[in-house]
């Protein structure tokens, strides 16, 4: 039951518990508890006290601020950055704008300009989560997550890379499977050393 439906609830329930003989309110108390599941303290306390009635729900709608030129103009940088996440794209958008005017990939005007910089990832999430469940965006994965190491070895998936000693290392499993998972072919397990190369 939603908290509206149980301040509903009690708005009936109340009058009757308080008018009610001993007998009578502990059968109201047993079915308002059980109707809620409330703790019976403070269900009692609820029923003895003033009643509220419930404030009605305001709807405001609210307007989009990113109109269509943001929404394209991100969705252009972030096919540029190989659909990159959304942390990693924000922090570069200052710098990956304009050169993509510079080379003529990309035309914005001041406004769009404005408030495609101080846009948030979890706004650019939401504007590019339509286009991320496209299935012609998604290639062929014949990974599957696993636990049994991720307590074992310690792993970063976003954070700078300025370790200068050996021994961290990117690693990417490539399927050779030419867009067709079924049948026999060959697993590329690249690692590569940060420091090193």
């Amino acid at each position: 039951m939603r908290y509206r439906a149980k301040r509903e609830w009690l708005a009936q329930t109340a009058p009757r518990s308080q008018e009610a003989v001993h007998q009578q309110k502990s059968v109201i108390l047993d079915e308002f508890v059980a109707a809620t599941s409330y703790a019976r303290t403070y269900a009692i306390r609820l029923l003895t006290g003033p009643v509220v009635a419930p404030r009605p729900t305001i709807t405001r709608s609210r307007e989009r601020r990113d109109g269509p030129e943001v929404q394209a103009a991100l969705r252009l940088a972030w096919e540029a950055t190989n659909c990159i996440c959304a942390k990693r794209l924000v922090p570069f958008l200052p710098e990956l704008v304009p050169l993509r005017e510079r080379h003529g990939y990309l035309a914005l005007a001041e406004e769009v300009r404005s408030q495609l910089f101080p846009i948030s990832p979890a706004t650019v999430d939401r504007i590019l989560s339509p286009i991320r469940r496209d299935p012609a965006l998604r290639g062929i994965s014949t990974t599957r997550v696993g636990t049994l190491l991720k307590h074992q070895i310690p792993v970063r998936t976003f954070t700078d890379w300025n370790d200068a000693q050996p021994g961290f290392f990117a690693i990417d499993l490539v399927a050779h499977c030419g867009g067709n998972a079924e049948g026999a072919y060959l697993y590329t397990l690249v690692l590569t050393d940060v420091a090193t190369g």
